[in-house]
């Protein structure tokens, strides 16, 4: 029994007041240390005109482009911008690949076309064992591409092979508040990205 069940009730006022309570705790636990090499690998690929790829499924998909979306155009970077991408927006290519060569490929045939040494490419999965990400996170280590891998519950293989990632820890299956952590670390990172970029122009 995850954390969630264990504190469901049919009260929904008492079931806010307690996933609100845990959703702190969950953040709380999360390593600002692992934020702060996040924001250097952004930075240093802005620097070096390098792009970064993320790729996700399900909820951690639309952090995905919610991702790119906050960094690519959200910092009003165009003289130095920030080349971000999510590969899970263009739904021809997905269903494609996932037709032609199997829903595995969706992401390491993008990256294969799209991706050069230098890259970066950011899989965020709530269990770190999606085989499409892990089989994008092979070639891109193949590739001389960096993987960051954001993270949940105990991380999964992703968390073991990643370059350098970001863990949110809770119980197995508890998504609710894997994504709502994974996506506060796309606003809170925005937010100082954004600020940064003012900062200095």
């Amino acid at each position: 029994m995850n954390n969630i069940d264990r504190f469901f009730t049919r009260d929904p006022v008492v079931f806010a007041g307690a996933y609100i309570d845990y959703l702190t705790r969950v953040m709380k636990g999360i390593d600002v240390k692992e934020i702060g090499r996040f924001v250097d690998t952004l930075l240093d690929a802005r620097e070096r005109g390098a792009t970064v790829f993320f790729i996700g499924n399900g909820g951690s998909a639309a952090t995905a482009s919610h991702f790119a979306n906050d960094l690519a155009i959200g910092t009003q970077s165009y003289d130095k911008p920030f080349r971000c991408i999510s590969l899970t927006d263009n739904q021809a290519i997905i269903t494609a690949i996932g037709n032609d060569f199997g829903y595995q490929d969706i992401f390491v045939r993008q990256l294969r076309v799209l991706g050069k040494s230098g890259d970066v490419v950011v899989g965020i999965s709530a269990s770190g064992n999606s085989p499409n990400l892990l089989h994008a996170f092979d070639y891109a280590r193949s590739a001389g591409i960096k993987c960051v891998a954001l993270t949940s519950f105990d991380g999964g293989r992703m968390k073991e092979v990643a370059d350098e990632g970001i863990h949110v820890r809770t119980a197995p299956k508890e998504y609710g508040p894997a994504e709502d952590a994974h996506m506060m670390i796309d606003h809170l990172v925005g937010a100082f990205l954004i600020r940064l970029v003012q900062a200095r122009t």
